[in-house]
C-alpha cells in the first residue's frame, strides 16, 4: 500500500518536529501529500514558514494538547475524535502517529501507524529504574491501549523497540531509523579546517538530556562548549548552565551553520531512543562524543568516542584527547562520516512504506495488527496492583 495522502502528527517543543518535517519532504518527493497536525503549543513563525517551502504539506495546528503535558487522561480525550474528523477531512489514506497515546480511542476505519520516538514510562526506567509513580499509571494505561489499537507500532532504534517491548508487552515493532539528507562529503571543510568549539543541542530543561554533566564539564573543557536548545520547557522545568555557552533555541539555517564549524558535537544523554542531533552533526563533518547508552552503542559503535554519562570528567577528558591531536579528530570525524550515511531518506522512505503495507494489511483483517499486546504484559517499572 502506497498511500496518496496521509495525516501526520507532530509537536514543536522537541526533536520530533525536525523529524516530521524533514519526513514530510521526503514524502512529498515520492508524490505523498502530507496533512501535518500539530499538538501542544503552537510553532514559531519561523518553522511555520519551513512547513510553507514544502509544496505537498500543510501545517494545521490543533489546539490540543500532548500527554506528557496533560494533568490526567481526561485532557487528552478529544484527540482522538479531533484527529479522526481531520483524516475525515483531508481524505487521508493512513494515519502516522508520531505520539502513540494519540492513537488510544482512535475510532477510524483508516490504518494507523504510531512511531514512539520517547516514553514517559521508559524515560522513568531509564531514568530512576524504581516503580512509577502512582499519578503517572494513567500514562502507562494510554500507551498501552494506544500500542493495542495501533496497526503497526515503529521504533528509531532497535534499543528502544527493546524497551518498548519489555514495558508494554509489544510482540512486534519495526525498527525505522531517523534520517539526515545531509552528506558529510558537501561540509565546507574537513574537521582540521573547522572552529576549536563543541557543539551540544538539546532540550536542556529535561533531566534526561544530563545538562548537568555537561555543564560541569565545560568547567574543566580545553573549548567551548556550546548549548543550543531550550533551557525552560513549556511543563515549567528548567536548567541554568554556568560554564557552558547557551545559544538557545536556533532556526534551522543558525543551527546548520553551527553544525557546519563545529568540530566535535557532544551528547550526554542519558535517554536518547535515537538522537537527531547527533546523526546531523556526524553528517556534517563533525566528530562524535557520545554518552554510553545502549541507543549510543548500537548506532555509533566504532564511529564514536563514549563517555559515562554520570562522569563529568570523563567527558571533558575525551574532548581533551580530540582536541589535543588533529589526526585523532580528523580520525574520528571521518569514522562518524560514513557511518551517518548509512541513515539516508531513500532507506528511511523504504522502510516506512513496508510499515504502512503492513498496516494497511492488519487494518483490512488480511492479517492480525502486529503491534498485539502479550496478554500478561506488565510494565518493568509498574508494580502489580
Amino acid at each position: 500500500m502506497r498511500p496518496r495522502r496521509i495525516l501526520m502528527t507532530t509537536d514543536a517543543v522537541g526533536g520530533v518536529w525536525r523529524y516530521s518535517v524533514d519526513l514530510a519532504r521526503t514524502l512529498n518527493a515520492a508524490g505523498i501529500e502530507v496533512a501535518l497536525a500539530c499538538l501542544g503549543p503552537e510553532p514559531a513563525a519561523s518553522r511555520r514558514a519551513e512547513v510553507a517551502t514544502l509544496g505537498g504539506t500543510e501545517l494545521v495546528c490543533l489546539d490540543q494538547p500532548l500527554d506528557w503535558l496533560a494533568a490526567e487522561p481526561g485532557d487528552l480525550a478529544a484527540v482522538p475524535r479531533v484527529l479522526a474528523a481531520l483524516a475525515d477531512r483531508y481524505d487521508v489514506d493512513l494515519l502516522h502517529l508520531n505520539t502513540p497515546s494519540q492513537a488510544a480511542g482512535l475510532v477510524t476505519g483508516r490504518p494507523v501507524v504510531v512511531v514512539s520516538h520517547s516514553c514517559v514510562v521508559t524515560w522513568w526506567d531509564a531514568m530512576r529504574g524504581t516503580p512509577l509513580p502512582v499519578d503517572w499509571h494513567w500514562q502507562y494505561d494510554i500507551t498501552r491501549r494506544a500500542l493495542a489499537a495501533a496497526d503497526a507500532v515503529v521504533a528509531p532504534s532497535q534499543s528502544h523497540a527493546a524497551a518498548l517491548q519489555a514495558t508494554y508487552g509489544i510482540t512486534a515493532v519495526r525498527v525505522v531509523p531517523n534520517a539526515t539528507a545531509t552528506d558529510a562529503l558537501n561540509a565546507a571543510g574537513g574537521p582540521l579546517e573547522r572552529q576549536p568549539f563543541v557543539l551540544a543541542a538539546a532540550r536542556w530543561w529535561d533531566e534526561g538530556k544530563n545538562a548537568a554533566v555537561l555543564d560541569a564539564a565545560a568547567a574543566a573543557s580545553p573549548w567551548p562548549i556550546l548549548a543550543a536548545g531550550a533551557c525552560r520547557g513549556a511543563n515549567g522545568e528548567s536548567f541554568a548552565f554556568r560554564h557552558a555557552q547557551t545559544l538557545g533555541e536556533l532556526g534551522q539555517s543558525a543551527m546548520a551553520e553551527r553544525l557546519g564549524t563545529a568540530a566535535i558535537f557532544v551528547s550526554p544523554s542519558r535517554y536518547e531512543p535515537f538522537g537527531l542531533a547527533a546523526l546531523e552533526a556526524a553528517a556534517t563533518g563533525a566528530a562524535l562524543v557520545l554518552a554510553d547508552i545502549p541507543t549510543y552503542r548500537e548506532l555509533w559503535h566504532g564511529a564514536a568516542l563514549f563517555f559515562d554519562p554520570l562522569d563529568p570528567r570523563a567527558l571533558s577528558g575525551a574532548i581533551a584527547k580530540l582536541a589535543a591531536d588533529p589526526a585523532t579528530l580528523r580520525l574520528w570525524a571521518d569514522r562518524a562520516g560514513r557511518q551517518a550515511r548509512r541513515y539516508t531518506p531513500d532507506r528511511q522512505l523504504r522502510a516506512l512504506l513496508a510499515a504502512y503495507a503492513a498496516a494497511a494489511k492488519a487494518r483490512s483483517g488480511q492479517q492480525h495488527a502486529e503491534p498485539a499486546l502479550a496478554a500478561s504484559a506488565r510494565p518493568l517499572s509498574v508494580p502489580a496492583e
